[in-house]
């Protein structure tokens, strides 16, 4: 099976040419560190021999990125076999490359390792040869040894320590864009749901009653009942422009020419019942509850009890609509129940987005919601049932 080495990087491609041409030329010129008669230490004395060496470590040079190791191994082996000849500065150069290679590519084992080996290596090379020949100079044996493994072992550490930790910033720079991103995106969400359930609550009702009673004034020829007609027409029509111009208020940046309203709270109640009953309601409250309740609850409550009138108003029968508010054991608790079947007047048509709003107003603040047809002594009944947790004490 044949074994495909991986394209060698183009710089790796450079540095091999470079140290080998360079290499070529001190051969060439007959610039060798070890003359051949050196105290018989070179082993290999023809004048070729050195090449070998050189030649194999520029291709080591080839592998330096895709197999630092590797490369390693055998550089070792050349750098063995350049000492025992009269050597090229070339290869000792492309030497400690390798070295500096292998801690910077390498895995984190080796970038561990080599460190420590070639330190260990520099102290033993400095030690044992003086303590065997009783000679100062023997200390340079050490020093070489560092200069050509430590070195280049300590510098290819350092850089990669300052590439890990900045490829470790950049990830983190990108997660923390990301969360934000996210975070953006589910406040937008968030926000369009919101506006989304505040434009239905405070537009549907006057909406419905519009629709509801403009059929009545179509249908019916009765100039009393027209007018009637159209004069909760209008009163809706003007209540419900002005809730538009003030959502819109709320909406628009804080240029000084709006000011955002205050969210309806549980004292509008009333109001809002006598609206309900200006519509053709029969309306009946019974609250129960205290006067220290958090403004979000009393937002909630509020919507969900206009919200409930509103499909009272568009779907119910003939009939008595009740609401009724308790605040017991740490919670309030909404029931709204209007009488439930075909109707003969007019009604407007529904899209289920209130119920939708609903539910979720409820369950941001951690309640339990249902609504739908059930059977009582009247009959037949829509019943829209809430419970909200109060903070016990907690102001509004």
């Amino acid at each position: 099976m044949a074994v495909h080495l991986p394209r060698p990087h183009r710089d790796d491609v450079l540095i091999a040419v470079g140290g080998l041409l360079g290499g070529l030329l001190l051969w060439g010129i007959g610039l060798f560190p070890r003359p051949a008669g050196d105290n018989g230490l070179v082993l290999w004395p023809p004048d070729w021999a050195p090449l070998l060496p050189l030649v194999v470590t520029a291709g080591c040079e080839l592998l330096r990125r895709t197999r630092p190791r590797t490369a390693l191994l055998i550089g070792v082996v050349m750098m063995t076999a350049d000492i025992v000849t009269r050597g090229n500065v070339a290869t000792v150069v492309m030497f400690t490359d390798l070295v500096y290679a292998a801690v910077l590519y390498g895995t984190p084992a080796s970038a561990r390792r080599i460190p420590w080996i070639t330190g260990a290596l520099t102290v033993l090379g400095a030690v044992v040869p003086t303590a065997l020949w009783r000679d100062p100079e023997a200390l340079l044996i050490g020093l070489g040894v560092g200069v050509v493994g430590l070195a280049p072992a300590t510098t290819g550490w350092v850089v990669r320590n300052h590439r890990d930790a900045a490829v470790a910033a950049r990830l983190r720079a990108e997660q923390t864009a990301l969360l934000a991103e996210m975070d953006r995106t589910q406040a937008v969400v968030s926000e369009r749901a919101r506006m989304a359930r505040e434009l239905h609550d405070i537009i549907a009702n006057h909406l419905s009653a519009i629709a509801i009673h403009s059929t009545a004034a179509l249908s019916l020829d009765d100039p009393d009942t027209s007018r009637q007609a159209l004069g909760v027409i209008r009163e809706n029509s003007v209540e419900g422009l002005a809730e538009m111009r003030r959502l819109i208020g709320i909406l628009r940046d804080s240029s000084g020419d709006t000011e955002p309203s205050a969210a309806p709270t549980l004292d509008g109640l009333g109001a809002l019942l006598e609206g309900a009953r200006t519509n053709g309601l029969d309306v009946t409250l019974d609250a129960g509850h205290s006067d220290t309740l958090p403004a979000p609850v009393e937002l909630a409550a509020y919507r969900i009890v206009q919200e409930s009138l509103t499909n009272a108003l568009k779907h119910a029968r003939p009939g008595r609509v009740t609401v009724a508010l308790r605040q017991t054991d740490g919670s309030l608790d909404i029931a709204v129940t209007s009488p439930y079947g075909d109707r003969d007047g007019p009604s407007a048509p529904g899209s289920g987005a209130g119920l939708v709003g609903m539910r979720e107003r409820v369950a941001l603040l951690g309640g339990t919601f249902e609504a739908g047809p059930k059977a009582s002594a009247e009959g037949k009944i829509w019943a829209v049932r809430a419970t909200l947790p109060v903070a016990e004490g907690e102001p509004a």
